[in-house]
């Protein structure tokens, strides 16, 4: 059984995860990593389909229990 010493060299052995996907940059310069777009924040993955769908448009129908009286 190790002792905690030994747990804690092995953890100082490790190498830290480089991604591969991040480009390679020059000292000077900065890695960009958004898309150029004519809008603000986060694209959508959905395309053009615009939200809250009307909920006609909805394949969900909503369970509806019917009390006994």
């Amino acid at each position: 059984m190790g002792l905690v010493a030994d747990i804690a060299d092995n953890k100082a052995q490790k190498t830290r995860y480089v991604d591969p996907g991040w480009p390679a940059t020059g000292p000077d310069d900065h890695a960009v990593s958004e898309t150029h777009s004519d809008r603000t924040g986060a694209l959508s993955p959905f395309g053009d389909v615009e939200f809250p769908l009307p909920s006609d448009d909805l394949p969900y129908l909503h369970p509806v229990t019917v009390v006994n009286q």
